[in-house]
């Protein structure tokens, strides 16, 4: 074997040791952290690819940068893939040969004595019986569940030995969240619809408002089920306007053509089917319109989802009509229960709906949907469009402008549902549930060990794993038990 061989091989052990020491696990830890900060500061792809295209469009030198190195896909960017594969081959490597040495030192004895113990931890002198000294010292020793080495002159204990334990339990711990976590990124999906009142959702790609799959997953892996919604009540406290209760009633079938059956779905309370759960994440409302042009034709008569902007559901939306001509767009919004002040304007009092206004701005130009870059349905952009109404609309209350009219016809509470696969989830759970059992079972287990020589006299003495506390004073109830009945 040559020596550049020996070499390349002496350099791979030195790595190996290098990935696998706790040091660089904790720095990989502490990197993984970091890391993850771009993707809760900019808006990721697999989440809002609306808010990604709004960040290109206010600044694209700085976001065609930010791009390249993956900016707005961090976490399934090859650096961030890195670290973690690191950091999971670093903890296996680091744990796992621990826990076999660990595992073979259960059932080991206790070491053997020390020939000076004298130089130990509060080493002590007993005046006791040299002849019962060991057995009652070993009785003792057992009650108090030490395990207990008996040779002929010397009794070595050891207690404690559970803090290793809890210290490999936790690193393990750590690795299968980190399973679980994966297992979820590949093997699993997270969508989100808004679904009006009397609206049917089916689990088709089609559906969703936003919708990312696991590295392994495709559209083929949703289950196929269909949900109507057919009524939705929201509680309120009356002193402070927050929410106490919310619950949706649904008919559901599975699969697809079956009998539907009546289902309720409350925050804390997700429907499911096998992996997948449907969770009632948020609601707001949808005010009813009917819109006609100059000639007296609907021109769009319906509900539009507007998305709230404070706890009293003061919801904001746009309306956009590309068929008239010309092209015309409303900004408005919905107020659940008017009110209004010289500093705040129109707002809502109450997230119920009680007085309902419908506030909007008739716009007419191009819409810009032809422009090829990707708009928000919730938006107008009006830079090529001229305002031709300003106005505010109480309950069926009818507006004649220029172009045609618009009349406020009502509204429709809508939901939106988080439909989550999460495969790995159950494993992230256990896997914290047993980091935290191992960290207590690490901090509060206190590993020492005493000694008993019987030699010209009766010694004893111990020591204390990272200066735990607790030692001197158990040496000096063993002394004061040996010293009974002399």
């Amino acid at each position: 074997m040559s020596t550049n061989e020996l070499t390349g091989i002496s350099l791979l052990r030195w790595i190996w040791r290098q990935l696998t020491s706790m040091r660089t696990a904790l720095l990989l830890l502490l990197l993984l952290g970091l890391a993850a900060i771009p993707g809760s500061l900019f808006p990721q792809r697999s989440q809002n690819p609306m808010k990604v295209a709004a960040y290109f469009k206010a600044n694209p030198t700085l976001a065609s940068w930010l791009d390249r190195i993956r900016v707005f896909d961090v976490y399934s960017s090859p650096w961030f893939s890195a670290i973690y594969l690191l950091l999971f081959i670093s903890l296996i490597g680091c744990v796992l040969p621990r826990t076999i040495e660990h595992l073979k030192a259960i059932g080991a004895k206790p070491p053997l004595t020390p020939k000076f113990l004298d130089r130990m931890e509060f080493a002590q002198i007993v005046d006791v019986d040299k002849k019962l000294a060991l057995d009652k010292a070993e009785k003792w020793l057992r009650a108090k569940r030490f395990r207990v080495r008996r040779e002929a002159n010397s009794i070595s204990a050891e207690k404690g030995y559970s803090r290793e334990s809890g210290n490999l339990l936790f690193h393990l711990s750590l690795i299968l969240i980190l399973i679980g976590v994966g297992v979820g990124s590949l093997l699993g999906f997270k969508g989100e619809a808004i679904v009006s009142v009397g609206d049917r959702f089916i689990n088709t790609p089609t559906s969703y408002d936003s919708l990312g799959f696991g590295k392994f997953q495709s559209e083929g892996s949703l289950i196929p089920f269909s949900l109507t919604v057919t009524d939705f009540k929201a509680k309120y406290d009356l002193k402070t306007n927050a929410p106490s209760d919310y619950t949706l009633s649904v008919l559901t079938s599975n699969p697809l053509g079956s009998k539907e059956v009546a289902r309720v779905i409350k925050v804390n309370s997700p429907l499911t089917y096998r992996n997948t759960k449907i969770y009632l994440q948020a609601n707001g409302y949808s005010p009813m319109v009917t819109i006609r042009d100059k000639d007296g034709k609907i021109a769009f008569q319906g509900a539009t989802v507007f998305l709230p902007q404070d706890g009293n559901l003061t919801s904001t939306g746009a309306i956009k009509l590309p068929d008239m001509n010309p092209q015309m767009g409303f900004v408005a919004t919905f107020i659940p229960t008017y009110d209004r002040n010289s500093k705040r304007g129109a707002f809502s009092a109450y997230p119920e709906v009680l007085d309902p206004r419908f506030l909007f701005s008739a716009w007419t130009g191009n819409l810009g949907l032809d422009s090829g870059i990707p708009q928000s349905v919730y938006r107008l952009d009006t830079t090529n469009m001229s305002r031709i109404a300003l106005k505010q609309l109480a309950l069926h209350e009818t507006y004649n402008f220029g172009e045609g009219s618009i009349t406020f016809e009502g509204w429709k509470p809508w939901v939106n549902l988080q439909i989550v696969d999460d495969p790995g989830k159950l494993y992230a759970l256990y896997g914290a549930i047993l980091a935290i059992l191992g960290l207590l079972l690490s901090l509060f287990t206190r590993q020492r060990r005493i000694w008993i020589k019987v030699e010209q006299t009766v010694e004893i003495a111990g020591l204390a794993k990272n200066a735990a506390p607790g030692l001197e004073q158990e040496i000096l109830l063993l002394k004061a038990k040996l010293e009974e009945e002399k």
